[in-house]
């Protein structure tokens, strides 16, 4: 029996159709048994199916470009 953490940390692999049929069978279970990780599941799964539906919408560049030197700060923060 999985765990919830272990369940979570698979989860992307698991809804990209990626897990193995022995993982996946794991995952499935663990979905069965734990109503949180369900609820989790069940919610991600929904989230991705909106998002799939939807034509992309280009990011203002005023956007992009704090979006980008916040993540540039960030990671040279991690370096350190």
């Amino acid at each position: 029996m999985l765990t919830c953490k272990e369940f979570l940390k698979e989860l992307s692999e698991y809804l990209d159709d990626d897990a193995d049929s022995v993982l996946r069978e794991k995952l499935e279970q663990h979905i069965a048994e734990c109503p949180n990780c369900w609820v989790i599941h069940n919610t991600t799964l929904k989230t991705i199916q909106i998002y799939r539906g939807m034509d992309p919408v280009p990011i203002p560049a005023d956007v992009e470009s704090r979006l980008m030197r916040a993540l540039e700060k960030k990671m040279a923060a991690q370096r350190k």
